[in-house]
């Protein structure tokens, strides 16, 4: 799938890569695009071309952070006028567990659940429509919006860039299936971490818990 996005972008010209990034990530906040395709996929995949130069970085980082900004502003102003009944629509039905958690997160944490927000993928989506159905006031909306997609759009346009670059520094030294090797080696040991994280971040099973508790007492 990612290879099969980096060549379309890829064989779009410089202003148009801009154009159908900028929409992406317009999108996935202001119209819940990101349960399809995820901003960040498509961000880093851009990223990638601009280290091959063939788009500019510059111009790609303004335009996914504009796009960010604005995006969640449009999500936002939706969220105000649409209120609870977003929470009835047919995208959001499915996930109402992490809607409860998201608008618990607006509860507690206020304008800084916005940017924490940014950078979580199904938050990233909902979180603007749920601070304004929750009257979050705008001028705690703005500077926490804008914030988050400074730091993410930049963020994850360098991660792509150099990762982008590195992948075509490899492939002129030692072919391309080298490079597809290394960078198929770094997917793998990306997942095998974040899996063992997800391991080590689950809570024991009670029973288990009670039983290790009273070995541990026994003893």
């Amino acid at each position: 799938m990612f290879d099969s996005i980096t060549s379309w972008l890829g064989g779009l010209s410089g202003p148009v890569v801009y154009g159908v990034v900028g929409g992406l990530v317009f999108c996935e906040d202001a119209l819940f695009f990101g349960f399809v395709l995820p901003g960040e996929t498509v961000v880093v995949l851009a990223g990638a071309l601009a280290g091959q130069q063939k788009i500019s970085i510059v111009w790609l980082c303004a335009t996914v952070v504009a796009a960010a900004a604005a995006g969640d502003f449009v999500g936002y102003l939706i969220g105000r006028r649409a209120g609870p009944a977003i929470l009835d629509s047919r995208v959001l039905r499915p996930h109402r567990d992490h809607v409860d958690k998201a608008r618990e997160l607006i509860r507690r944490r206020g304008g800084a659940a916005v940017f924490l927000g940014r950078f979580i993928a199904f938050f990233r989506a909902i979180m603007p429509a749920l601070a304004g159905m929750s009257r979050m006031p705008r001028h705690v909306f703005l500077p926490f919006n804008v914030a988050g997609g400074v730091v993410w759009g930049i963020g994850f346009t360098l991660l792509g860039y150099f990762g982008g670059h590195a992948y075509s520094r490899i492939e002129h030294v030692a072919g391309r299936a080298v490079a597809i090797a290394v960078a198929c080696v770094v997917v793998v040991a990306l997942v095998i971490w974040r899996v063992r994280r997800r391991r080590a971040q689950r809570p024991l099973h009670p029973r288990r818990d009670a039983m290790s508790r009273r070995r541990r007492n026994g003893s």
